[in-house]
């Protein structure tokens, strides 16, 4: 892979070719094998997110004016995606009309770093305003403050999830980067999510749990159980580039024994590829889907272990890397059409030829990419951390 190259020449390309809606602003993301739009309803999330892969392409890879009026397009479209409330929709018609309103605000973290992002490429002191103003509707949610309906009665079971902790962290990074009169709090929330995954009940000697109780417990049933390696692997990569921003031992130690217990759970020694769930009692997971391979948890364990090789040095994680990097331009790159498969089998066939849906957008693949160059260029993280 040229990561350069291949992000400005095939990942992006492929999103801006037919994705864009130049009548009712914002991106679709339903585009099958040859970026085609198959569906019209819009994934909330993939605003937020498409907002700043451009952006950030943008500020880190090329002041290319397609990447800023793509940028503009999609940030004009979040005021249709909000609700009076000030909670944002999950799906929307192609026009921005309400379908899906979820008890999640990941739709709220995705807006705030998209905006944030816009922020920096374009100088427009109102994004900078809704990005903070998306952060806070957000940890206004994670912190309890607005209130949203449980998904287990906590009456029954009383459990906490790792996601929204991680999501919060790498959000707060982000805002943390406008460095602006707020940051003394974006660094006191990113300090609360770093002490609640290394210190939560999550990390245990042979796992990073996705659910333990509100005590930090573990829960000896399917849900307690599952192990997502994608999640894990991204929550490490997440802590490396706090330990590289603050000087935080204990954030880089966490991070390397998260990939290495990690890793032999969620490698497939037969086909190669990550996962999708495992149970750490290796007891068979409830998710029918446990052992496809998706694309996120390929680009998010590449970037963790190119990392490691990066900070600690030893040769095993950049083998990895080389590994899965191999694997992925074997599997998941589609040479002939552009972009990435999102679904392939254990076996590495693919599920469904599509390359967008609800939740597969750009985001990860250009994520990826963009950290690849960065590092190519720099040798260091801290210019795509800025």
């Amino acid at each position: 892979m040229n990561y350069r190259s291949d992000l400005t020449e095939n990942i992006l390309p492929f999103w801006m070719k037919d994705a864009l809606d130049s009548v009712n602003g914002g991106i679709y993301t339903s585009l099958d094998r040859n970026g085609k739009v198959y569906g019209t309803d819009k994934s909330v999330w993939f605003q937020g997110r498409a907002l700043w892969s451009f952006s950030k392409a943008y500020n880190l890879i090329e002041k290319k004016k397609e990447y800023l009026e793509a940028a503009k397009l999609i940030y004009g479209f979040l005021p249709r995606c909000t609700d009076t409330d000030g909670r944002m929709f999950f799906t929307v018609t192609a026009e921005g009309k309400q379908l899906q309103k979820r008890r999640y605000y990941f739709s709220e973290t995705f807006a705030a770093i998209g905006c944030a992002e816009y922020y920096k490429a374009s100088g427009d002191p109102e994004a900078a305003a809704l990005a903070k103003k998306y952060f806070l509707v957000a940890y206004e949610c994670f912190t309890g403050v607005r209130k949203n309906p449980p998904k287990i009665c906590p009456e029954n079971c009383k459990t906490k999830a790792l996601s929204p902790v991680m999501i919060m962290l790498s959000t707060a990074q982000t805002m943390r980067s406008l460095a602006d009169e707020d940051q003394a709090f974006y660094n006191r929330v990113a300090d609360e999510c770093l002490s609640e995954i290394l210190h939560g009940g999550y990390l245990t000697e042979t796992a990073l749990l996705e659910s333990v109780t509100v005590d930090g417990r573990f829960l000896d049933t399917p849900t307690g159980r599952i192990v997502n390696p994608g999640h894990s692997l991204e929550v490490a990569w997440f802590l490396m580039a706090e330990g590289i921003l603050t000087q935080k031992k204990e954030a880089l130690e966490a991070a390397k024994k998260i990939i290495d217990i990690t890793l032999p759970l969620g490698l497939d020694p037969k086909n190669g590829g990550i996962i999708s769930f495992c149970d750490v009692k290796g007891m068979p997971p409830v998710q029918l889907e446990w052992d496809m391979k998706l694309w996120w948890p390929q680009c998010e364990a590449m970037i963790a272990l190119r990392l490691a090789h990066l900070i600690f040095g030893e040769e095993r994680y950049q083998k990895g890397y080389e590994d899965l990097k191999q694997y992925c331009e074997e599997h998941f790159v589609d040479k002939e059409c552009g972009e990435w498969y999102g679904y392939l089998h254990y076996d590495n066939t693919p599920s469904t030829t599509l390359k967008g849906n609800i939740f597969k957008g750009p985001f990860h693949v250009p994520r990826f990419y963009m950290i690849m160059a960065a590092l190519d260029r720099d040798q260091s993280l801290e210019n795509y951390l800025k």
